[in-house]
């Protein structure tokens, strides 16, 4: 690949897979010191992306907005909307175009870019037409991000310290560390991350309840508990069964304050979620529960790893079979838990 000096990547979203992606900006970086290397992502990814040093601009698409035209039939001011959409990429002049998502509508933006190189990753939904050049999802599955360690290959970019990355302001970092010195008194926690968007993908709120009291029982750990604005329901239900074990932050932090705490825990256990990735990334003792998705076995980390038991029917992704039972994740027992974050406490990444 010639020297590039204008690169787009699209990864709209979500939390995790923006992680997932995230080595191959410092990769393009030191591969074209000088290019603009610039980020399409849906409005709440933005701030995972803003503070990155390797990034020179991160571009938001306002899906809420044209969906809400497009539900509103509001044609013209849509078709208004798109079209300056599409001024504001073309203008930047672009030589390539990756579309990291592979979707319909990740394809579609790329191809407004107009820029004329423009490769999809596991391009599908009609994406591909879209493209001048597709590339399978390749690599080993078993490992954490492999499709974009893949992509970094077959573009020739270097591989050294192909590392996730995530970047946050001075503020966030004074934010977690004040949490820690007032509500912990600067002692040694954990951080549980319990929520995600599939009920497939959750573990039972009586046993992170329990694992929050034996964590601090017998590993002397505290607990905090992190989530989203949606997640305060199931993260009340889980609060109120630990019987005072856990500090509850669900829906208290905003995306890169949480990052900050994550990055300062001295135990990250979590679901298949984007907030669960960030203990491998920040490089913290990490234990994630998966079921219904295929796990990434080889973590890249010593001190990080995967709890899965298959089932014939694993992983079912978006399409369970089991009637609400959800029964790969029960087989998680806490004892299971608390035996692997015990090994994995004090390891080396």
């Amino acid at each position: 690949m010639s020297p590039r000096r204008r690169i787009l990547l699209v990864r709209l979203s979500a939390i995790g897979d923006i992680v997932f992606a995230s080595p191959l900006v410092a990769a393009l970086r030191r591969a074209y010191p000088t290019a603009h290397i610039a980020w399409l992502a849906q409005p709440e990814c933005q701030e995972l992306l803003a503070h990155h040093p390797d990034l020179d601009e991160v571009i938001v698409w306002p899906h809420r907005r044209w969906h809400a035209l497009w539900e509103g039939r509001s044609w013209r001011e849509l078709w208004r909307e798109i079209r300056g959409f599409r001024r504001l990429l073309r203008d930047r002049h672009f030589d390539l175009a990756v579309d990291l998502q592979g979707l319909l509508k990740s394809g579609l933006l790329t191809h407004l870019s107009a820029a004329p190189e423009r490769i999809g990753l596991g391009s599908r939904e009609g994406s591909r037409l879209l493209m001048t050049r597709a590339l399978p999802r390749g690599g080993d599955p078993g490992r954490i991000g492999s499709e974009y360690l893949f992509l970094a290959e077959r573009l020739g970019l270097p591989l050294n310290g192909f590392d996730m990355e995530i970047h946050y302001a001075a503020e966030d970092a004074a934010y977690a560390e004040a949490l820690v010195a007032e509500s912990l008194a600067g002692g040694a926690y954990a951080v549980i991350c319990p929520f995600t968007t599939r009920p497939q993908k959750h573990w039972l709120a009586s046993r992170w309840a329990e694992l929050a009291g034996r964590l601090q029982d017998e590993l002397g750990l505290l607990t905090l508990m992190l989530g989203g604005p949606a997640d305060q329901g199931p993260a009340t239900e889980i609060q109120r069964r630990a019987e005072g074990k856990l500090v509850n932050l669900t829906g208290q932090t905003s995306l890169l304050q949480a990052a900050a705490v994550v990055d300062r825990a001295d135990l990250v256990v979590g679901v298949d979620t984007g907030l669960g990735h960030m203990g491998i990334a920040f490089r913290r003792p990490t234990l994630l529960l998966f079921g219904s998705t295929r796990p990434y076995r080889n973590t890249t980390r010593a001190n990080a790893r995967v709890l899965y038991h298959p089932l014939p029917c694993s992983p079912c992704r978006r399409k369970p079979t089991c009637h609400g039972e959800f029964t790969c994740m029960r087989e998680i027992e806490v004892n299971d838990v608390v035996a692997a974050a015990r090994d994995l406490v004090g390891r080396t990444p």
